[in-house]
């Protein structure tokens, strides 16, 4: 095997990376500037179920993975589907147990490539490093994003993947859960997190992260700065076209969940988290109805006092003086949850497209029928003699 090229990927911000590619046929392809595709060529480019690479972040569930290759496999060659898989190794701390390629080939997973991050992010940012990383270097390539441990079942996959499809890839296809696989307290706090939700932000909760986004759309999603924080709350914040197939939750490949319940409400908080200023506004209406409602109250009292007999003396003045308090405490409230607003909305956010290279460590090739193997190294550290050293 031989270098037969290495090449500048176009720069984000002052970064660069170096692309090497090591194979024993000329596989390189021209390297898209961003503003040289157009939504259309995408569309016309990414519009077969064989354009979807699946976007699989794990965190240590190396053998839930190894199983659910082998199945979604399956559920593709039987489909007469094919994809590529990328895995986003999200700062994993337990090493990789043996190979995640079968003792015979796959049929429909052409290539799967591990990218590892430079450390742990979440579970939602590593899903933003990895839609920015495919838009960025698998231009006009559509994506489908799922669980690896199984609870997203692969025989939905093509499902996703069909209906992205026969919606002329214009619209994210989402999983939407018609039945959990939990136990009962779970659905009850669930529940009562969507009720909360919606009454907060006007948005009902029913999807998660399994779906398929068409490419042109990809390319709208990557620049949403609340990407960064919850994947599907930011598509219905960016009001990017969506839909819906039903689907039942599945159950967990191997081992248990890794999530406890301080990072099931951190998740949760997320999601309300991108909706933060129409929570705010939401919360000055009810506080601007509250400060109405004791503004009544006081002037009932002051005519109770001055109009009848019915008042115990000294009591219009503790209600009063009572009432007075709690309108000013309103009036501090509102006042902070406005100027927290309006901060807000000035704040440097992270965008996903621009920022997600500094949290790339590298990504390799693990499972290709043609043999070819691919390395990225940050353009600062890149030697010439590295690409030796990945030869021998």
């Amino acid at each position: 095997m031989h270098i037969e090229k290495a090449e500048i990927v176009p720069p984000v911000l002052s970064q660069q990376i170096v692309l090497i590619r090591c194979t024993r046929q000329h596989l390189l392809t021209p390297q898209w500037h961003p503003n040289c595709i157009t939504a259309k060529a995408m569309n016309e480019a990414a519009g077969t179920s064989d354009d979807f690479i699946i976007l699989i972040p794990i965190y240590n569930d190396w053998h839930a993975v190894r199983l659910l290759l082998p199945a979604l496999d399956e559920e593709l060659t039987a489909n007469g589907m094919s994809a590529d898989i990328l895995i986003v190794d999200d700062g994993s701390t337990a090493a990789q147990q043996g190979s995640l390629t079968p003792l015979v080939e796959f049929e429909a997973i052409r290539a799967i490539d591990i990218l590892s991050l430079r450390r742990n992010l979440g579970h939602q940012r590593a899903i933003a490093v990895g839609l920015s990383f495919i838009e960025s270097n698998r231009r006009g390539r559509s994506v489908l994003v799922m669980d690896g441990d199984g609870e997203d079942d692969p025989a939905d996959v093509p499902r996703l993947i069909r209906e992205c499809v026969a919606k002329n890839m214009t619209r994210i296809i989402f999983a939407a859960r018609i039945r959990r696989s939990e136990n009962w307290l779970f659905k009850v706090c669930y529940h009562s997190y969507r009720l909360l939700h919606y009454l907060l932000t006007g948005v009902s909760v029913r999807v998660g992260n399994f779906s398929a986004i068409p490419a042109s759309i990809l390319r709208r999603l990557v620049a949403v700065s609340e990407l960064w924080n919850h994947y599907a709350a930011a598509v219905y914040k960016a009001r990017l076209p969506s839909d819906g197939i039903p689907t039942s939750r599945g159950q967990r490949l191997n081992g248990q969940p890794h999530m406890s319940l301080v990072a099931l409400v951190v998740h949760g908080l997320s999601a309300m988290a991108v909706f933060g200023d129409r929570i705010g506004v939401r919360l000055l209406i009810v506080l601007g109805a509250a400060m109405s409602c004791l503004a009544a109250v006081i002037f009932i009292v002051f005519g109770v006092r001055a109009f009848t007999t019915l008042a115990i003396p000294g009591w219009a003045t503790y209600v009063t003086g009572l009432l007075i308090v709690m309108l000013m405490q309103m009036l501090l409230v509102v006042l902070v949850f406005a100027f927290v607003i309006l901060a807000a909305r000035d704040n440097a956010s992270i965008v996903p497209s621009r920022d997600y290279v500094h949290f790339v460590d590298s990504i390799e090739r693990v499972y290709e029928p043609i043999h070819e193997s691919v390395h990225w190294r940050r353009a600062g550290s890149f030697r010439a003699g590295d690409a030796l050293e990945m030869l021998r």
